[in-house]
Formats: C-alpha cells, structure tokens, sequence
C-alpha cells in the first residue's frame, strides 16, 4: 500500500495578512452596524436646552412632590390602566397634558393613549408587545401644577 504523502503546512505572510485582515474587517463591520443602529433608532432629546430646564427642576419637583401623588400602570385586558391616588389613597383625576407610550430605545412604536376617567382609575385601549415600556406623563393638578413622570410597564409574552 502506497501511502499518499503528507504535505506539511506551511505558514506564509500571507497568510497572516489574511487574517489580519478578516480579523479587523469582521470588527469595523460590527463596529459600523452598531453605530447604523444607534443613530437610526434614537428616540430622540428629552428636552430642547437642558441648561434652561435645569435652573427650573428644584421648584417645579417640590411642587410636584406637594401634590402627594403616587402614579402607577398597569394592563389590563388590552387596556393600559393608569392609577394616581393621593396621600390619603383617594383617587385623582388630573388633566392629561401628554402621555407617550412607548419603548426606551427606540420611537418607532410610540403612541399617544386616549385616557377614558373610569370612577377610579384612566384607562386607555393599546397593543403592546412584549418587552418594556415606558409611559411619559405629564398631568396638571386642580392647581396647576404640573406632574411629569416616566412610569415603566413589563410586558410578558
């Protein structure tokens, strides 16, 4: 039986150039999908001049935390249902100025809720998929004030 001759392998520079070459091609190829994705599913800013909101934030969050409210959500049957209750429990029924429902890294799913007063609670038909999301509410009191909170609600499939 003749046995077939083994060739030794050999390594060349080039071979190494290719690897090198594969080894950072496959890292600036994630590296330039990532930086695609970052910029292409930014939300976008929480507000126009931070410096501006910033001198106000001390006064308009002790008016905020006067009012006493403790905010929560929760869904319900395909209903997003939100509670705020006061200090002694009671239900509130503010002036929705703005709520934004939708996911933290991303706008392309926000929507707007329509909040129905149910006698107790403000409820709003929506389709959520699984996953986190966030409700951006800003309400007035009776007085005024204004009550600006991002509440979270876990989806689970």
């Amino acid at each position: 039986m003749a046995q077939a001759a083994k060739q030794e392998f050999r390594l060349k520079g080039w071979h190494v150039f290719a690897g090198f070459v594969a080894a950072f091609g496959v890292i600036i190829t994630v590296n330039l999908v990532m930086a695609y994705n970052a910029i292409h599913t930014f939300p976008g800013l929480e507000t126009k001049n931070s410096y501006v909101a910033s001198q106000k934030f001390n006064e308009a969050q002790k008016a905020q935390l006067a009012l006493g409210w403790d905010a929560q959500i929760r869904l319900e049957r395909g209903n997003l249902i939100l509670s705020i209750r006061d200090e002694n429990g009671r239900p509130v029924n503010p002036v929705i100025e703005e709520a934004i429902l939708g996911r933290a890294t991303e706008a392309r799913d926000d929507t707007t809720p329509v909040f129905a007063w149910t006698g107790s609670d403000l409820s709003a038909p929506v389709t959520l998929g699984r996953g986190n999301w966030n409700l951006r509410l800003k309400a007035r009191s009776e007085d005024g004030t204004l009550f600006q909170q991002r509440l979270v609600l876990h989806v689970k499939g």
